[in-house]
């Protein structure tokens, strides 16, 4: 009889764990459906013939729960992307999926030696600063998070290609500004926006670009990329005395203190923008959207409301379009909760305000 009990008490437990087991694999490796529709590589639909949305589901990397625990929320990319569909602003067929960035195109801007030193954990471990990806495989890392980084640096090309074609381009991923050539460095892997800037530049697409970069952290990696370049204009707004340390010299830099609010942080962002976009002369802006300058952001201690972030944003957007120029975002730091949701009121407002039919009726009926 207690043979008989000890048996049952054995089965429940392997049931019990049976169970775990298949709500843990469909939770963390089984796509849901709206997912699996933006898999493979392929052409979508721009709204409005204007604004072009780019995401692949390899954005969204996934080690079992792992990355639960890293301090930026890869899964970001994913939920804003869900958002868009969930409240209609966009269907999955719209989407353009990205391939991976070729290693053509990131030697463009990496050196061979430091792409070969990706192949050892512990560098992108250190680089990622997360600690568990130095004990995996190679060949893991390289599959499992790296090609998620490499098909955000391919949406951030695709992107570029898409704003020339269209007027605006939205990566949901990618602004990985603190890699370098020979290194990566704040969670960055691949310098993606570097990376689309040389590849345009060597098709004869563009020849000028700025990069206005309103993430927390300055946006070293840029600069270095571009040093002594006079085709691309740095433009870093950041808190001043955090990482990086030492900072990097990008065209323009204005730190801010601690504690800037909406009304000056606006304030510095109107008065240099335009004057910024009349020095360069570029043939295409990149905004670097950090959402980390928000004031819940666990990294950051600037205090720029929910109202602010959709503020920056819009004023980057706008001051672009108005003069005609091809405008790319990309999501880049963010490190709150609600830094998914900070960039989902963005590109919603972008997609209401030049993604839909609606918008230009009421200005013609206005008219």
């Amino acid at each position: 009889m207690k043979r008989i009990t000890r048996r049952k008490k054995v089965l429940g437990c392997l049931g019990v764990i049976a169970v775990l087991f298949v709500a843990w694999w469909w939770t963390f490796l089984v796509p849901p459906k709206v997912m699996r529709e933006v898999e493979g590589a392929r052409d979508g639909n721009p709204l409005n013939a204007k604004v072009a949305v780019v995401f692949s589901a390899n954005y969204d990397i996934c080690l079992g729960g792992v990355e639960s625990f890293y301090h930026f929320d890869i899964h970001k990319y994913a939920n804003i992307y869900k958002q868009l569909v969930a409240v209609g602003l966009l269907k999955p067929e719209d989407v353009f999926v990205p391939e991976e960035v070729s290693k053509e195109d990131l030697l463009l801007v990496h050196t061979k030696e430091y792409l070969a030193r990706l192949q050892d954990s512990s560098y992108v471990a250190r680089y990622l600063e997360f600690d568990p990806v130095a004990w995996m495989p190679a060949s893991v890392v390289d599959s499992l998070l790296l090609r998620g980084f490499r098909h955000c640096t391919g949406g951030t090309l695709l992107a570029s290609r898409l704003a020339l074609k269209y007027g605006i381009g939205i990566n949901l991923g990618g602004g990985y500004h603190h890699a370098r050539p020979d290194r990566g460095g704040g969670f960055c892997i691949y310098a993606d926006v570097p990376i689309a800037v040389r590849r345009l530049q060597k098709e004869g697409r563009i020849k000028r670009a700025l990069l206005v970069d309103l993430d927390t952290h300055q946006g070293d990696g840029s600069a270095v990329c571009f040093v002594g370049d006079s085709d691309v204009f740095t433009f870093s707004i950041h808190e001043e005395n955090i990482y990086p340390v030492p900072k990097a010299k990008s065209d323009l830099d204005i730190g801010l203190e601690p504690g800037v609010d909406d009304e000056r942080y606006m304030k510095v962002l109107r008065q240099n923008l335009p004057r910024v976009i009349d020095r360069a002369r570029p043939d295409i802006v990149y905004l670097l959207g950090g959402t980390d300058v928000y004031i819940g952001d666990r990294l950051g201690h600037l205090k720029i409301t929910t109202r602010g972030m959709l503020a920056r944003d819009m004023c980057v957007v706008k001051e672009t379009v108005s003069r005609g120029i091809p405008f790319v975002m990309v999501t880049s730091g963010g490190y709150c909760p609600k830094s998914w949701e900070l960039h989902f009121n963005s590109i919603r407002k972008i997609i209401e305000t030049y993604g839909t039919a609606k918008k230009e009726k009421a200005d013609a009926a206005e008219q």
